[in-house]
């Protein structure tokens, strides 16, 4: 066997003819992304996908080839005999500030061979901190200075430059130029870390930008979360970190006669004060035109009079590649309309919600001052209205308005500006001028930003309104990642956990977003105390240690790494933090002998009744030592295995031993969120499933059919419904358009999830909130039916449990998985359905006709029968042809 696979994949090598059409290699991956640059990891994870249309198409072995970039191999695996589409290098050590070649050579079905992947790279970084060269420099000046400094180094190269990288880390936010051109298009570097435990680092790649002769790098440093002057709840400005930004930087040269140089940061760096006379991540950036140093970034500037950089100790012992996608102006925004009140006042609609900053283009005399008031909402007079935002800044005067930009103009023709070290969560903006100006609609523009993660899936549904819930529910989740994700882009923007594991289904079914997740549980790791307490927002400044950190809310540490592991088949991120977890569970079980814990928030937000937080607290309390046990024998460790398969056995015994009447199949007091997270988090005794969840759906009913839950109800309820029996009256939930739903919301104009199921609520009033986001996921599940199956993770095999609802009669879902795209879609014309899937290769479905749903009569069923009534479909695109029963 193996002798036959080596010689059809010489055939590929030496250029003979294909024995397959058209079967390629496709979405090559290092780390989870394309081709990426200054990586640190020593064992980096490989990963593909195979784009045959084959029927069955398959993969029987795989052979990945490492090389130098230079020449030379480094790894080649041989050839294994396994169907795995990612892989961990095994080969020599690696070496930093190094390009890697890699291709993979795969064979299918009847051990023919694939076409030669494409090549792939990656280049390593660092890789160790002793490899730095630079220092860590700032301009000497305290906390409390306003201006934001610019940096400048001036350097000659005397040959032909054949690459370059530059390596820049930063504690606070930095622009990067070179010969006064900004080096690449992330904004908002570095991502927020625990600055006093780690730094992030980013390479950038500037061979093109340098120049023979005189050239000169430009750092100009934004304050962001490392010194916060800005004043809120939450003590930002009583970080234990906080100081005066600094950075470091190593400017690697590689010569065309193969020497090199590396210019970095040191005392004999320039440096002053810039026009960025105040920035705050969280109100506002405040830019004086007038204080505008031409050429300052530019070869043969006079910087006698700039002072010398000052040395600054590193704010930390790690200093870590930053491996995610990176936050960029997404999306432009053009307004939709403009009021005008008079020549020095007027408001901008862009039309939605979103995260970003504005951009405003203006002509005026020297010294006049525009302010740009951000909002989400306008008041009946038109002005702009802060109130629902505004709700936890403590300003300590009038000097940091609430998300407020200030430009001041230098009256020198049009003039434009952008903030830099800021973002905010906006619909409007007000423009108050303290001279008269002329603007139009085309005078001001926005910016959507956040993390650019590649879209994963999408939804097309015969209901505008579902399709207005869904795009709603993408837009809110966006707003709300910035390198971690928030609760909200501009009241908080804080890391709440609760939010982000409720949304977590919805980011992975939508955006690829496992980069972002994987920083975020290192964020985790960071701040966890020594007896395995985690904060309710992460990062943070040291609040949420002993408020909102109960396991409803910092259950993340265990489910995301559990949810990666079955979006993605990748066991990295439990690996990373299994100890994590392990002393996370410990600490509860330690405090909490009996089994059942009242150390939560509840079901936040609730539309009336509030359900018990002992119960809904234990309920996460047992997932998370649920997954600890699955993870423990994942990893074979079977001690802790059977320890936690225990422990988790008497959790869901006290749970049901105090809270389950097994008689009625009434939990507590047979409230909506009482009824459905137990069945959602898996702890109802199968004997009385049935009728729990036959109690839910006549509670639902009693209710109105419309909801009574807060934030854990609504991940559980359509859920729970859909997927037992009750999917009609799931969909009469999800498709309301009347109080408390989320079509409410759009009936009443949103483009974003709000954080109230009130239009109008007193507080708990964002309108761009995430945390009643878990609908955006159910639409795949329930409509497109489609699961990971926890026995086959990573979409090995899918699956396919679709709902073909009352009330609906066209959906259409895809999802780019780690396997490929996968395709569910269903039409309706009466009592006959015509229902269309795609199983990419490399995969297998398991189908499940959904009651009351049967094939057409003659009609035979693709795949293969399972006793349970399910088919079991090789790859391949199938259309399947149904009837309703009666």
């Amino acid at each position: 066997m193996i002798c036959k696979q080596a010689v059809l994949l010489l055939l590929v090598l030496t250029g003979m003819p294909r024995l397959l059409p058209a079967q390629k290699v496709i979405n090559l991956q290092c780390e989870h992304l394309i081709n990426p640059l200054g990586i640190d990891n020593k064992t980096p994870r490989f990963s593909w996908a195979i784009d045959d249309p084959q029927a069955g198409a398959a993969q029987t072995s795989y052979r990945i080839v490492v090389s130098r970039d230079a020449g030379g191999e480094v790894w080649n695996s041989g050839i294994i005999t396994s169907a795995d589409n990612l892989v961990t290098y095994k080969g020599s050590p690696l070496q930093p500030f190094t390009r890697y070649t890699w291709k993979v050579l795969l064979t299918g079905k009847n051990n023919r061979p694939y076409d030669l992947s494409p090549t792939a790279f990656f280049e390593t970084g660092m890789m160790q901190q002793t490899n730095w060269q630079g220092g860590w420099i700032s301009d000497g000046s305290d906390i409390q200075r306003k201006p934001a400094p610019y940096f400048r180094k001036a350097f000659q190269l005397k040959k032909p430059v054949k690459t370059a990288r530059v390596y820049i880390a930063a504690a606070g936010l930095y622009e990067l130029s070179l010969n006064a051109a900004k080096v690449g298009n992330h904004r908002l570097d570095p991502m927020y870390t625990r600055f006093d435990r780690r730094n992030l680092y980013t390479t950038y790649d500037v061979s093109k930008q340098l120049q023979q002769g005189q050239n000169v790098i430009g750092v100009l440093l934004g304050n962001g979360w490392y010194n916060h002057q800005s004043t809120a709840v939450w003590y930002f400005d009583k970080a234990p970190w906080r100081n005066r930004p600094a950075f470091c930087l190593d400017l690697r040269v590689t010569y065309t006669d193969g020497s090199e140089e590396t210019i970095y940061t040191d005392r004999s760096w320039r440096t002053a004060l810039s026009p960025v006379i105040f920035n705050s991540i969280y109100t506002g950036e405040h830019y004086d035109a007038q204080l505008e140093i031409p050429g300052w970034d530019l070869p043969g500037f006079d910087d006698s009079k700039w002072a010398t950089a000052t040395d600054r100790a590193a704010p930390s012992q790690l200093i870590a590649a930053q491996a995610l996608y990176p936050i960029r102006d997404v999306e432009t925004i053009i307004p939709v309309d403009l009021k005008k009140f008079n020549d020095t006042n007027y408001v901008f609609n862009l039309g939605r919600n979103i995260s970003g900053v504005s951009e405003i283009r203006v002509s005026g005399t020297a010294g006049t001052v525009i302010r740009l008031i951000h909002s989400e909402r306008v008041h009946t007079s038109g002005h702009t209205d802060l109130s629902n935002i505004n709700v936890h800044y403590r300003p300590t005067d009038d000097s940091d308005p609430f998300q407020t930009d200030i430009f001041i103009l230098k009256g020198k023709g049009t003039e434009t500006f952008k903030p830099r070290f800021n973002y905010k969560g906006f619909q409007y903006v007000e423009v108050i001028s303290s001279k008269p100006v002329t603007l139009s609609k085309s005078s001001l523009q926005a910016w959507f930003m956040h993390s650019d993660v590649p879209q994963a899936g999408t939804i097309e549904t015969g209901s505008p309104l579902i399709n207005k819930i869904w795009q709603a529910t993408n837009n809110a989740y966006l707003s709300n990642l910035f390198g971690y994700p928030t609760d909200c882009p501009q009241r908080e923007k804080n890391g709440w956990t609760g939010d982000a594991v409720i949304a977590l289904e919805t980011g992975l079914y939508n955006f690829d977003g496992i980069t972002v997740y994987e920083k975020w549980l290192a964020d985790h790791r960071d701040e966890q105390q020594p007896n395995g307490v985690l904060p309710a927002i992460i990062p943070t400044s040291g609040w949420g240690y002993q408020w909102a950190n109960g396991p409803d809310w910092t259950s993340t540490i265990a489910i995301i790494p559990w949810t990666l592991y079955q979006f993605y088949g990748d066991s990295k991120p439990l690996a990373d933090n299994y100890e994590n977890i392990k002393s996370y569970v410990n600490h509860i079980a330690a405090l909490y002998p009996g089994g059942l814990t009242t150390w939560g928030l509840g079901d936040w937000v609730p539309v009336k009744s509030q359900s018990p937080v002992e119960l809904t607290s234990s309920l996460y309390y047992y997932k998370d030592v649920t997954i600890l046990a699955k993870t423990a024998a994942l990893f074979n460790r079977k001690e802790d295995a059977a320890r936690y398969q225990a422990l988790a056995e008497k959790i869901k015994n006290a749970i049901n031993g105090k809270y389950l009447n097994s008689a009625t199949g009434i939990y507590g007091s047979g409230l909506q969120t009482e009824q459905s997270t137990p069945v959602y988090w898996g702890v109802v005794p199968e004997a009385v499933k049935a009728r729990v969840v036959a109690n839910l759906a006549k509670k639902v009913q009693e209710d109105g059919v419309q909801l009574d839950v807060g934030i854990l109800g609504a991940k559980a309820v359509l859920n729970v419904l859909s997927e037992n029996g009750y999917a009609d009256l799931a969909y009469q939930l999800a498709a309301r358009n009347t109080y408390p739903s989320w079509g409410w919301w759009i009936e009443n104009g949103a483009t974003t999830l709000y954080e109230n199921w009130k239009v109008d609520a007193k507080n708990d009033a964002s309108l761009n909130h995430i945390m009643f986001g878990d609908i955006g996921a159910w639409f795949y599940k329930a409509l497109g039916g489609i699961f990971p199956d926890p026995k086959q993770p990573g979409f090995s095999n899918i699956l396919l449990k679709p709902n073909f609802v009352t009330g609906l009669n066209a959906f259409k879902a895809t999802y780019n998985s780690a396997r490929g795209p996968i395709l569910s879609s269903w039409e309706k014309q009466g009592d006959q359905l015509r229902y269309t899937c795609r199983i990419p290769a490399n995969s297998t479905a398991t189908f499940f006709t959904p009651a009351p749903w049967q094939p057409r009569k003659g009609y035979r069923m693709p795949g293969t029968p399972n006793k349970d009534g399910s088919y079991t479909l090789p790859s391949g695109t199938y259309t399947i042809l149904l009837n309703k029963k009666y």
